[in-house]
């Protein structure tokens, strides 16, 4: 018998999942057959995500969501899950960008032990990542991906976490699992290190639009919703690299008071098509938003920065404008000069 997540003794310990460069998928399925050819870890992760949501580990049992692409130039993509804003546990309470993690609030180390998928783990790595259902999930295939639980980090980005998430992405054959980070005051629901993957079963802008160069690492990405700071990963050995290059860029923006997001997607390089697929990472900078905020149709985190709005009530469903959620979704965004003082400083610092 092993430890769980949280270091218990005298409980089963989840499966290994050892990978190594050679099961990294460089290629994806395209859009017009993504359910061809899934890979291993996709095997894996769908059947014991499926296998629990037949055992009623799920706070509710997620089928077919109603699904519309809004009119308008953004064509964000608005779907309803009413069970995920009724069931799902509230949101933990946070009060600064640099809260320490709180043992006696929800964590992972009290997951249960049926919850966790696998331990993923590179051969010859570091510490794996736990993989674990997201109890209250968006999509089919929301998991959780937990780096270490029982060392109890607060949910600040590390470059380790990023780099075994962005790994994790290139396991996957399917084009839209993605892998992202809710940073504290940017709509994180825990304060314990912590990331998602999720197969999100449609192309969005942010793939391909190409960007503004900043700097020989850093692009500006005004597609969608929301602008993001772009980084760019062509390969395999590019991950490492670029996790650091997002952490320092996060930290940069904690120290000036502000929150973020993140997500990577498989995408085209920063000009756009035609240069070879790889993984975009996308950062966002945003206002902290403490506690919820009235008069808000719905929160906004990484799924709504980019595009995808998972919206609670079927009138908001039906009758959700562009205009109405680009306003909730902007609201939190920085000022463009702002947005292109803060892009130079985040250019220089990575040139250093």
């Amino acid at each position: 018998m092993a430890a769980t997540a949280g270091g218990e003794p005298d409980e089963p310990s989840p499966e290994e999942f050892v990978y190594s460069e050679e099961d990294f998928v460089l290629q994806a399925a395209g859009w017009g057959d993504p359910g061809s050819a899934p890979s291993r870890f996709d095997r894996v992760l769908l059947a014991g995500w499926s296998d629990r949501m037949e055992r009623g580990l799920f706070r509710y049992r997620l089928g077919a969501l109603p699904t519309r692409v809004l009119p308008g130039a953004v064509r964000l993509v608005a779907q309803l899950n009413e069970q995920r804003s009724a069931e799902r546990r509230p949101p933990q309470p946070v009060r600064s960008l640099r809260d320490p993690f709180d043992p006696a609030a929800f964590n992972f180390t009290r997951l249960r032990p049926a919850e966790l998928l696998f331990r993923l783990r590179r051969a010859g790595g570091p510490e794996p990542l736990l993989v674990a259902i997201n109890a209250s999930p968006l999509e089919r295939g929301h998991v959780l991906l937990l780096p270490e639980p029982a060392r109890r980090l607060p949910q600040a980005l590390t470059a380790p976490a990023l780099r075994g998430a962005l790994e994790a992405a290139l396991l996957s054959a399917h084009p839209g699992f993605r892998v992202g980070f809710n940073g504290l005051g940017g709509g994180a629901s825990v304060n314990h290190l912590h990331l998602h993957g999720l197969y999100l079963d449609r192309p969005l802008p942010l793939e391909a639009a190409p960007a503004e160069p900043l700097g020989p690492r850093l692009a500006l990405l005004r597609a969608g919703p929301a602008p993001a700071f772009l980084f760019f990963a062509a390969g395999p050995a590019a991950l490492e690299p670029v996790s650091r290059a997002v952490c320092r860029a996060a930290e940069h923006l904690g120290a000036a008071g502000l929150a973020c997001n993140v997500l990577a997607t498989r995408g085209d390089p920063p000009a756009g098509p035609g240069g070879g697929r790889g993984l975009r990472v996308l950062l966002w900078a945003r206002r902290p938003l403490f506690g919820p905020k009235a008069g808000e149709p719905f929160a906004v985190a990484l799924c709504e920065l980019a595009g995808l709005l998972p919206l609670p009530a079927e009138p908001l469903y039906r009758d959700i404008t562009e205009e109405q959620a680009l306003s909730a979704i902007r609201q939190h965004l920085l000022p463009e000069p702002e947005l292109l003082h803060l892009g130079g400083e985040l250019a220089r610092l990575l040139e250093r």
